[in-house]
């Protein structure tokens, strides 16, 4: 990799953990990504939405800067325990797009995986490197990497630990389902708590009714609601449960106790109803409540 080319990597990473600090882990394409990162008088684009592979016109190396996937992708699908399968583009394999794309993989540099978690946002997964290139099944393994060092000499390296290595793979599976999935849930709530109706996005998350790890624990809209950070831990802690019939019920042990505001806050929706989408495919699922439902009383109990 040319010291110019290390320094573009460079500036582009430092500029999306700003872009970080302002929206959080997903980041807008429009008003955000769409800006670019300046560097030494040019503003260079994160990527090519369009085309999924990028390599910026200033580069002198020939591998790739980044790489997308679009949020319908069915990711799941593609992920092993060493990476994120990453298919060729269409065509000619020694087309511009393939060869920045297997160059990155020979060269072994670092690059942003911006992965789609709902429509007009991504979330950039870096520094990734090319672990595996199959030119029969046209796809290249994507793996992250991590950061180390001071964090103002901060260098992208691979983790080379196979255990390590799939941890890390693990890690960032769930979170990319998670945030999916939040993509898919706030949305339907018109991004507020289905309880408070706050409407702080970075304050909202999408709770699964049923876990996704049990057997009625998909990922669909009717299995999620739309909380607060507060009432979704209450929720998961069975402190906040929420009946069949869309109504909330605080624990006993919450309507007993008496220890300032905040606990008051969660206390005054005690038999409230929730706020639930408009569309009736996508509100609660009734018999996965009152599932959830029963091991909230179990709880009080």
């Amino acid at each position: 990799m040319t010291e110019l080319d290390e320094d573009i990597r460079a500036s582009c990473f430092s500029h999306l953990e700003i872009l970080w600090a302002e929206f959080g882990d997903d980041i807008p394409y429009v008003g955000g990504l769409n800006r670019g990162f300046p560097f030494r008088g040019h503003r260079i684009p994160f990527l090519n939405y369009q085309k999924g592979i990028y390599r910026a016109s200033v580069q002198r190396g020939p591998a790739a800067l980044s790489i997308n996937t679009s949020y319908r992708s069915p990711y799941a699908d593609e992920a092993t325990e060493e990476g994120f399968l990453y298919a060729y583009r269409a065509g000619a394999i020694d087309q511009p797009d393939n060869r920045a794309l297997r160059a990155a993989h020979r060269l072994q540099v670092p690059v942003v995986y911006f992965i789609g978690t709902r429509p007009g946002w991504y979330r950039p997964v870096f520094p990734c490197f090319l672990t595996g290139d199959d030119a029969t099944t046209r796809f290249v393994v994507v793996t992250p990497g991590a950061m180390v060092g001071p964090l103002d000499e901060q260098e992208p390296v691979r983790v080379e630990d196979p255990i390590e290595q799939r941890y890390v793979v693990r890690e960032t599976k769930v979170r990319l389902h998670q945030a999916r999935f939040r993509g898919r849930v706030l949305p339907a709530y018109l991004s507020q708590c289905a309880i408070c109706r706050l409407k702080e996005g970075r304050l909202l998350d999408a709770a699964h009714i049923i876990g996704d790890l049990q057997a009625a624990g998909q990922a669909s809209v009717s299995n999620g609601l739309s909380l607060c950070s507060i009432h979704h831990r209450a929720f998961d802690q069975h402190l906040v449960g929420i009946s069949p019939e869309y109504k909330v019920h605080v624990s006993g042990r919450l309507l007993d106790d008496d220890d300032g505001p905040m606990l008051d806050l969660l206390k005054g929706f005690h038999e409230a109803n929730i706020h639930v989408p408009s569309r009736r495919a996508w509100r609660p699922d009734r018999e996965r409540l009152a599932e959830r439902f029963d091991r909230f009383t179990e709880a009080a109990a």
